[in-house]
């Protein structure tokens, strides 16, 4: 199950630590991959030759319910033991929770977050349907009808999580990595 998972090299601890980012859809997920990506190939790349240059983080980090669905969990040659995921805490496959991996969870302002979805849901292909009002949206937001089921249910999934095992679980914040850009390298490395 390789993986599933960052295998953290020097400077930090080297052996089984694992990582695997986790978050609700507009939620820093973009940024929390070009964090992880930056800190896992920190001795493969400098500044000028990372691959977020040319790449969207993205296209860098693999997204479990998109690129692992129809081949199932086979690392790539030369890949990166990387992934992320929407899938809400105990909709995680049973592989991903049992594997010991370390989990990183970012969420962000529920009123940030949904003002983001659906500014992205009202792009996603023009003309093949009415673009939802935002009061619609909103609407089915508060009532957890939503593609990784309800907002809060998602969140608190994980925060449960990460206070029973939180030498596994990272719970960051959006807004807190706004005010210090530096705080998520740093949590990295000390859990």
């Amino acid at each position: 199950m390789g993986r599933v998972a960052i295998v953290r090299e020097s400077p930090l601890p080297h052996g089984t630590s694992k990582e695997d980012q986790q978050s609700v859809p507009k939620s820093g997920t973009t940024w929390l991959k070009s964090l992880t990506f930056t800190i896992v190939t920190r001795t493969q790349f400098d500044k000028s030759t990372t691959s977020l240059h040319t790449q969207n983080p993205h296209a860098c980090v693999p997204f479990l319910e998109r690129d692992f669905s129809k081949e199932g969990i086979k690392p790539r040659p030369g890949s990166l033991p990387l992934m992320s995921t929407h899938l809400p805490y105990a909709s995680l496959p049973k592989f991903v929770i049992d594997s010991g991996c370390k989990i990183v969870y970012i969420c962000r302002e529920p009123k940030d977050s949904f003002v983001s979805l659906w500014h992205y849901a009202s792009k996603i292909k023009p003309g093949l349907q009415e673009p939802m009002s935002l009061e619609e949206c909103f609407e089915f937001f508060c009532k957890g009808v939503f593609d990784y089921g309800p907002y809060w249910d998602h969140l608190l999934g994980y925060w449960k999580a990460s206070l029973e095992q939180p030498e596994r679980i990272l719970f960051l914040k959006y807004e807190d990595l706004i005010k210090d850009t530096s705080l998520a390298p740093r949590k990295f490395e000390n859990s």
